[in-house]
């Protein structure tokens, strides 16, 4: 039997440290900043300066948020202790701050992708405004509590399986959830909503990630694409982050990460017809042009 649907209004802003983030025109992009050695598509190409020259280029290009991580979450990935994952990001978010506020950029936020609290404490303190967890609080307890406190902006994804268990989507043959993947996703994502509200962090700052990959077969993250209008009727701002993953690679025979750009770019355009405020990508410029086009399509007199 399907959940009950509880509907909320469309999310036009996002609360996050420091202000309101406008959600409007829809969908924003969220640049991939991987300062780790081992990601799955641009693992040892972003740290230091290279990494902030690289995030300034991504916000010239159209990006709205950085998304800094210093911990891969690929199938198989290593677990990353805090300390490492500081020392990796803290610099760069620091620059980082210091750029966007010298030229003026103040509508551009940083994010930290994480799931410990140590690591968003400070990621926070170096300048950024929003915390991404896709554990959704669920790895540290200290999390939801810091992010209210802070009053930072909190993405909440779903996961199946952490990356320690987790196989690449096209070698997982049967559903580990069973059921209705967009209802179950969405079960779930309500139950961490909640959870983290009973923490003290405001709905207006909960941002939810329906988390393509991490324990869903091929056809499952094609499903929650496809259930994107179920995810934006939950009321928060969704984030759709499907750049270059391998259930991609699955359905185009492209082996090569950085070669499913296209690919990429076409699913996040059926998530932003259907809603989607958020999407996750490594190639802003080619998803600014493809998203420019859009609308002017959508627009046309």
């Amino acid at each position: 039997m399907a959940h009950a649907r509880r509907v909320r209004a469309a999310a036009t802003s996002w609360r996050v440290r420091g202000g309101e983030l406008r959600l409007e025109p829809a969908p924003l992009l969220m640049a991939v900043l991987n300062c780790t050695p081992d990601s799955f598509s641009d693992g040892g190409l972003w740290s230091g300066d290279r990494a902030v020259e690289h995030a300034q280029g991504c916000v010239r290009a159209g990006a709205m948020i950085i998304d800094v991580g210093g911990e891969s979450t690929r199938p198989g990935a290593e677990r990353i202790d805090a300390p490492e994952q500081i020392r990796r990001t803290q610099g760069v978010i620091r620059a980082l701050a210091a750029w966007l506020h010298a030229e003026g950029r103040r509508e551009v936020a940083i994010s930290i992708d994480t799931t410990r609290a140590a690591v968003a404490r400070a990621a926070l303190d170096a300048g950024a405004s929003i915390i991404n967890d896709v554990s959704a609080c669920t790895e540290d307890a200290e999390l939801a509590p810091l992010a209210a406190t802070a009053g930072a902006g909190l993405v909440l994804m779903h996961r199946v399986l952490d990356p320690t268990q987790d196989r690449w989507s096209h070698e997982h043959r049967t559903s580990l959830v069973g059921g209705d993947i967009v209802d179950a996703v969405a079960a779930g994502l309500a139950i961490r909503v909640a959870s983290v509200v009973a923490s003290g962090v405001p709905m207006e700052a909960i941002a939810i990630d329906p988390g393509l990959g991490f324990g869903k077969t091929v056809k499952e993250n094609l499903s929650l694409i496809a259930g994107t209008a179920r995810f934006v009727s939950m009321g928060h701002p969704v984030l759709v982050g499907a750049s270059r993953k391998s259930f991609i690679g699955a359905i185009t025979g492209e082996p090569d990460p950085s070669r499913r750009v296209a690919g990429s770019v076409a699913l996040h355009l059926q998530a932003a017809a259907d809603g989607a405020h958020l999407l996750r990508v490594h190639d802003v410029a080619e998803h600014a042009q493809a998203l420019a086009a859009w609308r002017a399509l959508r627009e046309r007199r």
